[in-house]
């Protein structure tokens, strides 16, 4: 499945747990479709460039979340002793189609062709920043080898939506779809405790949701956040991204931040950033 260009985020339309049923077929050598083999060791896929890291005195190893095969981990040879275009494809956040050499350890970019530019993206430091925090969400959640088209379609699109838009509402946006399509979907409705409708006045991620008067522990709630909440995991994502920077998005934010690392069990770098940004 493609994903027009400029589109928003493609999120509402997942469930609860991540589609993990797609895996990749040989075919003849020569074939250009994205996710098949075309050889016993060669194969074709279209990824988002996560991260990068320097191998040796030329190499870089290259994290991509690819269409087909989910996690992979792959060395462009000589990229760093030259300034070609091909070492400019693989930066993170580009959107990139590959032929790959599979490896025993780490496979091998052997082409590199640029799906789309997203400019805009490294033009901004809000931008880069909200990108990066992306990506940094994403290869914590993916797994090495497991085929997720879901999770690399998020990524397009919030990479996309970032692009085109700024990233005010997009990355906890991301960062609830995340949680929900891992199976961690917080209550927004009553209280996690007492079951009472409200008034609501603390989230508390420990307990599984939102909390009343009566019960509240965790973190205060803001009626506005709340709202914001509801409608990010309840069908209405383009009406929560249309919502301008506040002191209710900033609580969104950070709920969705305490809420991700709570999951995978550690703290997500690029919140330094988004802080500094706040200072700064």
């Amino acid at each position: 499945m493609s994903i027009p260009p400029g589109s928003t985020l493609p999120l509402s339309n997942l469930t609860r747990q991540w589609p993990r049923t797609r895996t990749a077929t040989a075919v003849s050598a020569g074939s250009t479709d994205v996710g098949q083999h075309v050889a016993s060791h060669l194969y074709r896929d279209t990824a988002v460039v996560l991260r990068t890291y320097k191998l040796g005195e030329a190499d870089r190893i290259v994290v991509l979340l690819t269409e087909a095969h989910g996690k992979v981990r792959a060395v462009a040879k000589g990229v760093r002793k030259t300034k070609s275009k091909f070492g400019a494809r693989l930066e993170p956040m580009s959107h990139v189609h590959l032929l790959l050499s599979q490896g025993r350890d780490l496979d091998v970019v052997s082409q590199a062709e640029s799906v789309e530019s997203l400019a805009p993206l490294v033009a901004d430091l809000d931008h880069l920043t909200a990108g990066i925090a992306v990506l940094e969400a994403a290869d914590q959640m993916a797994l090495e080898r497991e085929p997720n088209p879901g999770l690399y379609r998020m990524v397009v699109g919030a990479l996309r939506t970032i692009a085109a838009r700024g990233g005010s509402l997009v990355v906890p946006a991301f960062y609830w779809k995340l949680l929900a399509a891992d199976g961690v979907r917080p209550e927004l409705d009553v209280c996690v405790r007492c079951g009472e409708a409200g008034p609501l006045v603390a989230f508390d991620m420990l307990h599984g949701g939102v909390l009343c008067r009566t019960c509240r522990s965790g973190a205060p709630l803001s009626e506005g956040a709340l709202e914001i909440m509801r409608m990010i995991l309840g069908g209405r994502l383009n009406d929560a991204l249309n919502t301008p920077p506040s002191r209710e998005t900033h609580e969104v934010m950070a709920h969705a931040t305490r809420s991700l690392e709570h999951h995978i069990e550690r703290r997500l770098r690029t919140v330094a950033m988004f802080e500094r940004a706040e200072l700064g």
